[in-house]
């Protein structure tokens, strides 16, 4: 038998003497926690109690300054109401959310967030960094760097004090080298070059496609239109051009693999002596869905830091802050 209790799931037992607590007499508490993951492009939830995944949602991206917030509260309600059915809760079962959102170290950015999440969730919200998320996800409380490499781009590390360092991240317009968007634009201006120029390449074709233009003309109209496109949609475009040989789009991701690379060293280089083995893991679509530019980024960043050791497994940020939602809460109950 079970009731719900400040967020906690009640669950009543009996003690036997044989076997334990069995049936009404005691009751323990199991908390219920969510941990989210914000993007560009995606949003997903992953719910939990202190040491078991229930249930994950995922829905379209809830960057609340490329996609405002009415569309990223939909997709925010979207992820939590799917993963709240997978893990056959309610909302109201839930006792701590962290979520992890681009631009989370802005005061008005976690003010947003936090009033969406306060009208779909009960207990406590924490809204931080995504790159604070990924870290969790990669090395826990240790010392580490991780590059994020989705919709944008960041490297963020944390030394064994305790100090922290981040580079890259700084938005699309000044910002954010190595990332879909970054790749996307570069492929565009890549094309339109190769136009001007007579030179063939099918990357026009492809990013045509991808945004469901059929003319030159209208290419440019998107390209430049405002607020700007979605030139994240495009990288599928340019990873798929780069691997039937296209040697314009290889460059492409090329160049994003040594942009990504240099990010991870200026952390490593603020954080770390040229002694220390550094961990370094990699994060989001781009190092998931291009072969090419994990190699690049791992050949170029061996090349300049030799003891960095590399996780080659892309790692989830959403596990980072559903763990770290529940560390929150063992720190709120022994307060």
């Amino acid at each position: 038998m079970s009731a719900v209790c400040c967020g906690r799931v009640l669950i009543s037992l009996n003690y036997c003497a044989s076997e334990g607590w069995r049936g009404c007499d005691r009751t323990t508490f199991v908390g219920i926690f969510l941990g989210i993951d914000g993007g560009g492009s995606k949003t997903s939830c992953e719910i939990g109690d202190e040491t078991s995944l229930l249930g994950s949602g995922v829905s379209s991206g809830s960057n609340v300054v490329r996609v405002g917030e009415g569309k990223a509260r939909a997709a925010f309600e979207t992820a939590i109401r799917e993963a709240c059915a997978a893990a056959k809760v309610t909302p109201s079962k839930i006792e701590r959310t962290c979520a992890g959102i681009a631009g989370g170290a802005r005061p008005e950015t976690v003010e947003i967030i936090r009033r969406i999440l306060e009208d779909l969730v009960s207990g406590e919200i924490d809204v931080v960094g995504d790159m604070v998320i990924a870290m969790e996800a990669a090395s826990g409380g240790g010392p580490g760097v991780v590059v994020i490499a989705g919709t944008g781009s960041i490297a963020y590390g944390r030394n064994a004090a305790g100090q922290t360092a981040r580079a890259g991240g700084w938005g699309f317009a000044i910002s954010d080298e190595g990332s879909g968007h970054w790749i996307g634009r570069a492929a565009v201006s890549a094309a339109m070059r190769a136009h001007d120029e007579g030179q063939s390449t099918t990357l026009l074709a492809g990013t045509m496609k991808a945004w469901g233009v059929s003319t030159r003309e209208q290419m440019i109209l998107a390209a430049n239109a405002s607020p700007p496109p979605d030139f994240a949609a495009l990288f599928p475009a340019v990873v798929q051009a780069a691997e039937a040989g296209d040697r314009t789009a290889s460059e492409i991701l090329v160049r994003a693999g040594a942009e990504l690379s240099r990010l991870a060293e200026i952390v490593v280089g603020r954080l770390f002596s040229d002694a220390e083995s550094v961990p370094v893991a990699m994060s989001g679509g781009v190092f998931g869905n291009s072969a090419q530019v994990r190699q690049v980024f791992y050949n170029n960043l061996r090349s300049h830091r030799p003891g960095v050791a590399l996780n080659a497994t892309i790692i989830d940020p959403v596990k980072g802050a559903l763990e770290l939602a529940r560390k929150s809460a063992r720190r709120g109950v022994g307060a």
